[in-house]
């Protein structure tokens, strides 16, 4: 296992809505393991592929109930909505405020390769909608009315500009 760097704004990955897993392979369950190590390390409660420069359909979460690591998810149902505040590992200093679904139904693959379902209730059901929305290129800032999106992302331009290369 090994922590990977985040890709941050800026990173073409994170724009492009990532293809489906077609085979679970030994690399596949690697970069999910790989993925989990990483968003510990990072204090996060998810991760999408996407973040860590790989556009498959693969995303790694916790919302303290757990560890979920999912193939190729796909929203099946919403229920209620409700205001989320979030914050973003590539989004370094910026949080938005977001109405989604409160509750949320998600098929997906394990690394067996069985379909599994999840139930999202929640601070789940948020990280279920933000991890999928990175699988489509969606961002939280994509949220904003078009004033403070440019804003945010004039923010995030000089933050990444100012931030030493390591």
């Amino acid at each position: 296992m090994a922590k990977l760097p985040i890709c941050k704004y800026g990173a073409p990955v994170l724009r492009r809505r990532c293809p489906e897993v077609k085979e679970i392979t030994g690399d596949i369950r690697k970069i999910l393991e790989d993925m989990r190590q990483t968003m510990y390390e990072e204090d996060g409660v998810g991760l999408a592929a996407s973040q860590v420069g790989e556009a498959k359909r693969l995303i790694v979460l916790d919302g303290g109930g757990g560890l979920w690591q999912l193939i190729n998810p796909r929203i099946i149902s919403r229920r209620d909505e409700g205001a989320s505040l979030e914050g973003c590992l590539s989004l370094p200093g910026v949080t938005v405020k977001i109405n989604r679904s409160q509750e949320v139904t998600v098929e997906a693959l394990n690394k067996k390769g069985e379909k599994i379902i999840v139930e999202g209730k929640g601070l789940l059901s948020y990280i279920l909608q933000h991890e999928i929305d990175h699988l489509n290129g969606i961002l939280i800032i994509d949220y904003l009315d078009k004033k403070k999106k440019k804003k945010t992302e004039e923010k995030l331009k000089k933050w990444i500009k100012e931030t030493p290369k390591m």
